[in-house]
């Protein structure tokens, strides 16, 4: 039986649904007793950000289509997510039923596992924001926009049925032990912020940890412990330089474009598997 569940949540930008493999198949050379889940949202979004990459790259002569791709799909993640979010069925409120989803299976599997969640990119952002407004919904405050808002009546319209008491529990992070953070961008989305409205989730358990590891040269990546109180009591930040093998250490390591790297780098390896070792 699984001590632990393993969730990941994509970044920015053009993924695949298989994007966690390569990662899952090299904790399980290391690793037993995890259960592997991946949160996939890209596919809310890349419809209509493939039809606007398409009218312009093929009618305007551009220089650095790759940047300029890695721009569009990035930052018309966030843009789309954060647009009219307060409508049921909203790109918001998707994202949020495929972090439940992934959850439901991982509580399906073994019921009140703890979890342990790891977040590249927006999807820091995409994940805070689903914690913190299943946190609100259990305190009684009102939250304005996805399952939360109404998570009885978002149930009976996906799921068919209202959540029982431990699955709600558990899709609000009751469990969670450990949160892996790696170039994250939350500091975009909360800098036109009061510091005194700037504030992390609580702690879902006692022994929470969250570990935010960021490459100085990642663009992308910032650390999070400067933003307020809250976060620096609340976040460990790591900086770390990342890149394997010379055609990375050559290209990309030293640039913006390390924001690609972390899941590939030893370090970050090491320091999920200390924390998938640890529930334990």
């Amino acid at each position: 039986m699984s001590h632990v569940a393993l969730l990941t949540v994509h970044g920015m930008g053009p993924t695949s649904r298989d994007y966690a493999h390569p990662l899952f198949a090299r904790l399980r050379t290391t690793l037993a007793g995890v259960d592997y889940f991946s949160v996939y949202y890209q596919d809310i979004l890349k419809p209509n950000q493939e039809a606007v990459w398409a009218r312009v790259a093929n009618d305007t002569p551009l220089r650095y289509p790759e940047l300029r791709r890695f721009l569009l799909f990035g930052f018309g993640d966030a843009a789309g997510l954060e647009n009219r979010k307060e409508d049921t069925g909203s790109a918001y409120e998707l994202a949020q039923t495929a972090i439940a989803a992934e959850l439901l299976a991982a509580h399906a599997a073994q019921p009140n596992v703890p979890v342990v969640f790891l977040a590249q990119s927006l999807g820091c952002q995409v994940l805070s924001s689903y914690l913190y407004d299943a946190q609100k919904a259990a305190a009684g405050l009102p939250v304005v926009a996805g399952i939360w808002k109404d998570v009885d009546a978002w149930s009976l319209r996906t799921l068919g049925r209202r959540l029982g008491a431990d699955e709600r529990a558990f899709l609000a992070g009751g469990t969670c032990s450990a949160l892996l953070t790696t170039g994250c961008n939350i500091p975009i989305f909360v800098a036109a912020h009061k510091q005194l409205d700037i504030k992390p989730i609580a702690r879902p358990t006692p022994d929470f940890v969250w570990i935010n590891l960021y490459a100085p040269e990642d663009a992308l990546g910032w650390p999070l412990q400067p933003l307020s109180q809250g976060y620096d009591a609340l976040v460990e930040d790591r900086a770390i330089h990342v890149g394997h093998g010379l055609v990375d250490h050559l290209l990309k390591s030293w640039n913006p474009w390390s924001h690609t790297l972390y899941w590939h780098d030893a370090q970050v390896l090491a320091v999920l598997e200390d924390l998938l070792d640890a529930p334990g």
